[in-house]
């Protein structure tokens, strides 16, 4: 019953709305038992009525008016409890997802390296789904159910004690049997609730890169993987279907062997005449309304088991530490920080349960200098990137921001001071307005075409359809990688921010797509501290200062003609590049 008790805490804000919906709920309730006691009082006045002792018949109309009166009642208390409903449904899963996605965009980068996004979105769906399902039988049976469960135990023991305490043996047992029921139904739901988030989660995965798995002629083997979860999932939906209709023959049959003694005793009372025809039509309509409150115990206790098991992950994720909560202040509050210097002093990382990937590393990153990182992959240079960045936090050790510690500022204050541009071409499937501008919101046409005119992007922007309100296709998918590596260059000049990051921004390119995003990248490095990862030493041989790493440490340093003169990683590197470039020019008879 732990995550019932969040979800109770969770929807705190939403209390008043639900407590309203009770009371309508309530007197609904009410009501409905109200009708038994207007057959029985009609009843009576008609069989007083056969034997000539009935009061005037207009009586009897106003007896039949009164219930239709209630009935219509009844039916408007209910279509207000409908509307409230949906009312609450709306505010629920708004808020829920509001919260949800609140929290997941304050969760650090750590987080989001070691999950699949299919399979946060489906814990997603599934939390709300379930947390607002519960909810809405809370508020629309719980109540009820308890109600009329009361009201009609009482009216039958004020008639027969035995009927009363033999209807209430019926609760104890069905709500047993269903206790049983549920608590198997539940494991089994938590089995299926793992598989289909694997599953949803290889699906998004394969929609995302469905060209690789086009390309490899993947498709049948996707499919198959695909399948085979399905097929375990439907095996759990088959065990799970089966505990339900074996508990649920148990409980119907308990119910009928228990409501039929009953009925035999209430048919018996009546004809001795104990009970007038009334009060045995009265008997009878409660019993047939306790079916009700049995149903409905039956329900909730199934849809608690539900939600305790399809919330679990989704309350996981609201617990999971946030270590960068959402900031209220705009754009023009963060400050701009000026000649920025970093400093990494005796920087050591490591991801949990694994070796060091930074051991010990020391360095200055100074103003408007172009500082190069070269190594081997897996070296720890991206490490190092995701650490300015301050996507992850030092093992131990110290970085500075103007010899001021990172723990001293906030995210949002490093991160819009880095202006970053990557080898993954990271756009939104929008337009090139809001692609260019994401992050500086509400910037100027001016501004987005001068900035796509200094990246070298504005010759194939402007022949495109709509121009800076073309579509671009989920990341970026109409246009060239080189294209969409100039929008991301026009993105990071837009950004004016004091550092830049180059995270192996030409990698993917062709030398004709390479030499056009060369042009923008030089007008983007102008006046700032840039720091490159690079692999391609066209990339790399304008830099004031080279480090290069090798298994998490600094190995040597310097420009890159010291470097390239001096026996080492870089040379090695260089060499290989060199001797690469020769053997083409003499298989084409360039040389």
């Amino acid at each position: 019953m732990k995550n019932i008790a969040r979800i109770v805490k969770i929807s705190k804000p939403l209390h008043p709305l639900f407590l309203l919906i009770a009371v309508f709920i309530l007197i609904q309730a009410i009501l409905e038992l109200v009708v038994p006691f207007m057959s029985k009082l009609i009843v009576d006045e008609i069989v007083a009525q056969t034997q000539g002792i009935g009061g005037p018949i207009t009586t009897i109309a106003w007896l039949i008016a009164g219930m239709f009166g209630l009935s219509m009642l009844s039916i408007i208390f209910e279509a207000i409890v409908g509307r409230l409903g949906d009312h609450n449904a709306a505010q629920m899963r708004a808020f829920l997802t509001a919260r949800f996605y609140r929290h997941v965009l304050s969760l650090p980068q750590s987080y989001f390296d070691s999950e699949i996004s299919g399979k946060i979105v489906n814990q997603l769906n599934r939390g709300i789904t379930t947390t607002h399902q519960f909810i809405n039988t809370a508020t629309n049976f719980i109540l009820p159910t308890i109600v009329q469960t009361i009201f009609t135990i009482a009216f039958m023991m004020y008639y027969s004690v035995w009927i009363g305490l033999l209807s209430l043996s019926i609760f104890p047992i069905f709500i047993y049997l269903s206790y049983i029921s549920t608590k198997q139904w539940g494991k089994y739901e938590e089995e299926k609730n793992k598989l289909e988030d694997y599953t949803r989660g290889r699906i998004t995965e394969v929609l995302t890169n469905m060209k690789i798995v086009k390309s490899t002629t993947n498709e049948q083997a996707e499919l198959h993987t695909v399948n085979n979860k399905l097929t375990e999932i439907n095996t759990i939906y088959a065990k799970q279907s089966n505990t339900f209709y074996i508990w649920d023959f148990l409980r119907n049959g308990s119910l009928i062997i228990i409501l039929s003694v009953v009925n035999i005793i209430v048919f018996y009372n009546a004809y001795r005449g104990l009970f007038t025809i009334g009060e045995m039509v009265l008997i009878l309509q409660l019993i047939n309304q306790l079916r009700r409150p049995l149903f409905a115990m039956s329900y909730i206790l199934s849809e608690i088991q539900r939600a305790e098991s399809g919330s679990k992950e989704f309350f996981e994720i609201l617990e999971y530490q946030a270590t960068e909560p959402l900031l209220t202040h705009t754009l023009q509050d963060v400050p701009q920080i000026k000649q920025p210097t970093i400093t990494f002093d005796k920087v050591s990382f490591n991801y949990q349960d694994s070796e060091s990937i930074l051991r010990d590393i020391s360095f200055t990153l100074p103003p408007q200098q172009t500082v190069a990182l070269v190594g081997h992959s897996g070296a720890g240079k991206s490490t190092i990137v995701n650490m300015i960045l301050r996507f992850y936090e030092p093992t131990s050790g110290t970085i500075l921001l103007n010899d001021k510690p990172y723990q001293e500022y906030d995210h949002r204050t490093i991160r819009r001071n880095i202006a970053l541009v990557m080898q993954d071409n990271e756009l939104f499937s929008t337009t090139i307005r809001e692609n260019v501008a994401y992050g500086r919101a509400g910037s100027g046409d001016t501004d987005i075409i001068r900035a796509l005119k200094l990246a070298n992007a504005y010759n194939f922007v402007k022949k495109l359809p709509k121009v800076l309100d073309a579509q671009i296709g989920e990341r970026g998918v109409r246009l060239s990688g080189g294209q969409k590596q100039r929008i991301q260059i026009a993105r990071a000049i837009l950004a004016d921010a004091p550092i830049l990051i180059l995270d192996e921004a030409t990698s993917n390119l062709d030398s004709a797509s390479e030499h056009a995003v060369q042009e923008g990248l030089i007008n983007l490095m102008k006046n700032r501290l840039v720091i490159v990862i690079a692999h391609r030493f066209s990339t790399i041989q304008h830099a004031d200062r080279i480090l290069v790493i090798d298994e998490g440490t600094i190995v040597d340093e310097g420009t890159p003609v010291n470097l390239a003169k001096k026996p080492g990683i870089y040379s090695n590197l260089l060499k290989y590049q060199v001797e690469g470039n020769k053997q083409l020019l003499t298989q084409f008879d360039l040389h």
